[in-house]
């Protein structure tokens, strides 16, 4: 390449724009959950460690089994794995059953529902997500946190777990079960579906009432709904649970765009999640 077209490149990377390069490939690993070979992108920051580390729950899905928030699995879990290792964190995320690199374990969650839908209506669609939310899934994501810590270089006793729209669902849910956990980080958890389900209500309600970890509660003003956070945060409140819920301005034009703002306006969180995850493990 000549001199010229090399600075050109430079100019034009994502370090001149003020954005972190994309981290580099990661380790694809399987765990077993249940009876279901699952896989995982696995990052590290340079050096031994024993380092903190970030279960990270994905969204359920796009359009196939291959995407999330509008991006492929790995670009997705790429964007979010830069800013992590960066700070110093393992990164660790798991593709479900029928998700990404687990897609041929298990029907995509989008496909089921939507067979669900023309056969049983809502009701049935609702039905089948919720037992999803708290069954299968639920399981594949407690079978990668156990994964997760006999991960060489994590330090256990520092792994916080953090979840975008279902998944941050499954994080909440994570929290109750698992009591070790030093953080939870929800963006847009049940933004679509809280309105809508008064089963999912409850049940995350109920989760945090048992959970020990501390929560922090991300909306984008233009997400779907913001009543989970602050019908969630009120909650935690009344329990003196500690807690933060943050409400950005609106990102984008779109509820689609405040909602996936977890990935494509890092800045707006960056400083603040990670304040959070510093004071929750005392560093």
């Amino acid at each position: 390449m000549h001199k010229l077209a090399v600075e050109l490149a430079l100019l034009l990377s994502p370090i001149a724009f003020g954005q972190s390069a994309e981290a580099g490939p990661p380790q694809i690993v399987e765990f077993p959950s249940s009876n279901l070979h699952l896989k995982v992108y696995l990052w590290k920051p340079p050096g031994r460690g024993p380092f903190p580390a970030v279960l990270f729950n994905h969204g359920s899905g796009g359009p196939d089994a291959t995407q999330t928030a509008g991006m492929s699995m790995r670009e997705a879990a790429g964007v979010l794995a830069t800013v992590f290792v960066k700070h110093g964190y393992v990164f660790f995320f798991p593709c479900r059953r029928g998700h990404g690199l687990s897609a041929d374990q298990a029907e995509f969650m989008q496909d089921a529902l939507k067979k669900q839908e023309v056969n049983g209506g809502i009701e049935a669609r609702n039905k089948l997500q919720f037992a999803l939310l708290t069954g299968a899934y639920l399981d594949d994501t407690l079978a990668a946190l156990a994964f997760l810590k006999t991960v060489p270089g994590v330090d256990v006793h520092r792994i916080a777990v953090v979840g975008h729209s279902f998944g941050g669902q499954l994080a909440l849910l994570d929290a109750e079960r698992d009591h070790s956990l030093q953080a939870v980080v929800t963006f847009g958890a049940a933004a679509n579906s809280w309105e809508k389900s008064r089963e999912i209500r409850e049940r995350l309600l109920t989760a945090v009432k048992k959970a020990s970890a501390p929560f922090m509660l991300i909306h984008a003003a233009n997400d779907y709904g913001t009543s989970p956070g602050r019908d969630l945060a009120a909650e935690l409140e009344y329990l003196h649970h500690s807690h933060v819920l943050k409400i950005y301005p609106a990102f984008g034009k779109t509820a689609d765009d405040g909602h996936n703002a977890i990935y494509n306006s890092v800045s707006m969180w960056e400083s603040d999640v990670f304040d959070f995850l510093g004071e929750a493990s005392g560093r």
